[in-house]
């Protein structure tokens, strides 16, 4: 299964969801559809967990990497990831829905046990190395 996710930076912090259906936090992101390529699941998977009335520049995302994991959800299911940066500031805030319960700006200081494992082991390590959050 191909599963993508948007970082989105501010104030040196990661902006993450924590979904309905689920016990921690995750990337602003889903699966790819069929015909879609991870690009525009990933512009797509934005519009539908921040809201449709954000402002998204689609030349603003840039792959930065992806990696095969183990699913959050169910351990049974490995998945390939793709990670994008949106390289410009949300200026737009995102909108809780039926989907997403609520929105977090995180940083370091508050732990990892409210994170998924995609976040826990391969975001928030790099964001960390690279200075992107605290």
């Amino acid at each position: 299964m191909l599963v993508v996710g948007t970082m989105f930076f501010k104030n040196q912090k990661l902006l993450i969801d924590k979904p309905r259906k689920r016990n921690t936090y995750q990337m602003i992101g889903g699966g790819v559809e069929e015909g879609e390529t991870p690009l525009m699941a990933a512009i797509r998977e934005c519009y539908e967990e921040l809201g449709n009335h954000i402002t998204l520049d689609p030349n603003a995302f840039e792959l930065i990497m992806d990696f095969d994991e183990i699913a959050t959800s169910d351990p049974n299911k490995k998945i390939h990831f793709y990670v994008f940066e949106y390289k410009k500031e949300l200026n737009d805030e995102p909108i809780i829905n039926e989907e997403i319960e609520k929105f977090m700006w995180y940083d370091s200081s508050q732990g990892e046990e409210i994170l998924s494992n995609t976040l826990k082991h391969e975001v928030v390590p790099y964001c960390l190395k690279k200075g992107k959050i605290k």
